[in-house]
């Protein structure tokens, strides 16, 4: 059983210049770094892809740039393509068909939602793996238990609200725990009821539909994303969560949300999860902090 938690960090198209920098950092300065964790993946897409369906307006970053910097570092790409609503007219559109045709390789893989879209990649752009995407919100065991037999996906992003039930989680094999992939920084509410809605508003922006935002009702949504809430809530798995309750049972792929959000709190995740206490002023000195800089 392997003890390495992979990250799988956001923010592909949106934070090309602070993961210029931070990865220079964590490639030369490794010993700042646990050990036992690792860089696997960045996700995201450019803004106005209609094939997204994550978070829409985010991402302006050259495509070019963002492939060279992923593969100069052996990180895999990959395009967050998880708009739930999309039809057969929408996969020839120019754009998301030239980011698959630049991205396609062994090590790029899809966060996708729509079953018309993984056909379509499937056949035309064969070299992709595939995320089932959390935009599914699926929260019934016998339903995650059939997405992670599904032989399309390399990885199956369950529900937040899996998230530390490990009375279920463990009722699963070795074979598909490995294929799962714990969200574990959400601030949205365990009792939250309007997530799918979200997602769906999310996918109908995409499409560049006429429709109204949707505001969420939930309780304290309206703060925005505060990690110190995330870390008060019964679905947060920290650090030590992961190396001693996950790793242990066979669990090593972990999601850290995060690309409507600005670099400085991208930061303070990476801080946490991947970064030795002691070396966390060390790293925040190498990208960003010096003697003159003010706050205020």
């Amino acid at each position: 059983m392997e003890y390495i938690a992979h990250f799988h960090l956001p923010g592909l198209f949106e934070f090309y210049d602070f993961y210029k920098a931070f990865l220079s950092v964590y490639n030369e300065h490794r010993d700042w770094f646990y050990e036992w964790c690792r860089i696997d993946s960045i996700y995201g897409a450019p803004a106005d892809c209609i094939w997204g369906g994550g978070r829409v307006g985010y991402g302006d970053n050259d495509p070019v740039k963002v492939l060279e910097l992923t593969r100069k570092y052996g990180i895999s790409s990959r395009l967050t393509f998880s708009n739930s609503l999309l039809e057969k007219e929408h996969l020839t559109d120019k754009k998301c068909n030239r980011l698959c045709e630049m991205f396609e390789g062994e090590n790029s893989g899809i966060i996708v939602s729509s079953d018309i879209l993984i056909d379509y990649i499937k056949e035309k752009y064969p070299q992709y793996y595939f995320v089932s995407s959390t935009t599914k919100v699926i929260t019934d065991f016998d339903e995650l238990k059939k997405e992670l037999n599904r032989k399309d996906f390399r990885f199956v992003c369950p529900d937040f609200r899996f998230n530390n039930d490990f009375e279920k989680l463990n009722l699963f094999k070795q074979s598909e725990k490995a294929k799962l992939e714990m969200l574990v920084n959400e601030c949205c509410d365990v009792n939250c009821r309007e997530r799918k809605t979200c997602y769906k508003n999310v996918s109908q922006k995409a499409l560049m539909a006429d429709c109204p935002d949707h505001i969420c009702s939930s309780p304290k949504a309206g703060e925005g994303y505060k990690f110190s809430r995330a870390m008060e809530s019964p679905a947060f798995i920290s650090i030590e969560d992961i190396k001693n309750k996950y790793l242990p049972i066979g669990i090593s792929n972990f999601k850290i949300e995060g690309r409507s959000l600005g670099s400085a709190i991208i930061l303070e995740f990476l801080l946490y999860y991947l970064t030795k206490p002691e070396y966390q002023l060390k790293v925040r000195e190498s990208i960003y902090l010096d003697s003159s800089l003010d706050l205020f």
